[in-house]
């Protein structure tokens, strides 16, 4: 049996059956996460082989209704992040599942510790960059990058992404221009041979047709592109 975290608060999110223990296990208790403008919350799981873990759910009908995204898409949205960085095999987006919890429907995601530890490499920094204008990331805040045990760089809260107008948002634009690492232009490739082979279509599920008309636009041209785009007046940068 993989084992746990070194604190012990969270399953080993590297498990190869992470997905099925978020699934399968128990919701002991339940908390408010009160920071941000969505319901948010802190879900103590048990599960009989594995133990327990901490996991973070945000349900469907806690979301604040927005213009420009549809009500009760976020959750699905966080889903598709975690599903494309699953194909891009990048291991940046914590393992997300949709749940029926205590209220309703919604996404749950494993927790992170944070670690002590600072020092995280640039290529980490390179792939958020790159999954940013891949899912057209509305939100990337300061917050939502958590460095994890051994320097390990995770992304969270993906909520307001794939819209299909340019909506990009980021604080990751140092590499503006900068070419293609072979294993990042591979990476690319092979989820644009994804998209065309019908593998991805657990993601384009959870879209509306226009969302994954421009999501696979985007791929394509980072393919042709070989070199991260200049965002231009496209991207607002958050000040740290």
């Amino acid at each position: 049996m993989e084992g746990y975290q070194p604190q012990g608060t969270a399953w080993d999110p590297d498990r190869s059956d992470i997905c099925e223990l978020l699934l399968t296990a128990r919701p002991a208790q339940i908390r408010s996460i009160y920071y941000g403008s969505n319901a948010c919350y802190l879900v103590l799981l048990e599960h009989p082989t594995a133990g327990q873990s901490f996991a973070v759910y945000k349900p469907a009908r806690g979301e604040y209704p927005l213009w420009d995204f549809p009500a009760g898409s976020l959750y699905k949205r966080e889903i598709a992040t975690y599903r494309i960085d699953r194909s891009l095999g990048w291991g940046l987006v914590p393992a997300t599942v949709a749940a029926q919890g205590r209220f309703g429907i919604g996404s749950l995601q494993t927790f992170i510790e944070e670690a002590d530890e600072s020092a995280i490499a640039v290529t980490q920094l390179r792939k958020m960059a790159l999954l940013d204008w891949i899912v057209n990331n509305a939100d990337r805040k300061p917050d939502h990058l958590l460095i994890g045990h051994h320097g390990r760089l995770w992304g969270i809260d993906h909520g307001l992404t794939f819209h299909a107008q340019p909506k990009l948002r980021t604080i990751l634009w140092h590499f503006a221009g900068l070419p293609f690492e072979d294993a990042e232009r591979a990476a690319l490739e092979r989820l644009e041979a994804d998209f065309s082979s019908g593998a991805c279509s657990d993601v384009t599920e959870l879209l509306t047709p226009p969302e994954t008309r421009a999501l696979r636009r985007r791929v394509a041209a980072l393919v042709q592109s070989e070199a991260f785009p200049d965002p231009q007046y496209k991207a607002i940068p958050y000040r740290w």
